[in-house]
């Protein structure tokens, strides 16, 4: 393109700077909010290996954030499975791009009352005709925390239907003194 007069020339050439100054600013932006590939590689990693612990099971809790190179573990494990924590920060600490975690899972105080309770929300919960196939897997998508006659559930269901249910049955415990209903629809 040949231009007559410097004038235009000064005007295309800022119009072209402006654009792609406006560009880089929209790309920036996008960049700041989408997650990127090294954290959502990392995220993934880290899954798998809280999912490979050998004493994660129903009882148990096990949650995650990724915080760029950062990785914050959170949940609650039973005291049987107090190494539980330990071995997750030790196989988190070795994913490539992990600089530091930060483990914040609470081991749960050893409490017979508290296991009478955890083995009768398993009953009751799982009893029901449409609850009981979310017992099938290795890591179970329905978990039961208990901490001082207090029941949280947490995990995953497939509708609310099913979460309803959970809290209903779960607060017909005998002995249970409150259930929070974390559980959350996929």
């Amino acid at each position: 393109m040949k231009f007559r007069s410097s004038g235009i020339r000064i005007l295309f050439t800022a119009g072209l700077l402006i654009a792609a100054e406006f560009a880089v600013g929209t790309l920036s932006a996008r960049a700041a909010t989408e997650t990127s590939p090294i954290i959502s590689s990392i995220g993934n990693q880290v899954q798998h290996k809280l999912a490979m612990l050998p004493w994660n099971g129903v009882f148990d809790n096990l949650e995650y954030q990724v915080n760029g190179s950062e990785v914050i573990l959170s949940g609650q494990v039973l005291s049987e499975h107090a190494t539980t924590k330990s071995e997750a920060e030790a196989d988190v600490k070795h994913i490539p791009g992990v600089t530091r975690v930060v483990n914040e899972i609470e081991v749960l105080p050893l409490s017979g009352f508290d296991n009478q309770i955890r083995r009768a929300e398993y009953r009751t919960i799982f009893s029901q005709g449409d609850l009981g196939r979310y017992t099938l897997g290795a890591i179970p998508p329905v978990r039961i925390i208990v901490k001082n006659g207090h029941a949280t559930l947490e995990g995953v269901v497939m509708n609310q239907m099913d979460k309803d249910m959970a809290g209903i049955v779960a607060n017909s415990v005998p002995g249970v003194f409150s259930v929070t209903n974390n559980l959350r629809i996929d």
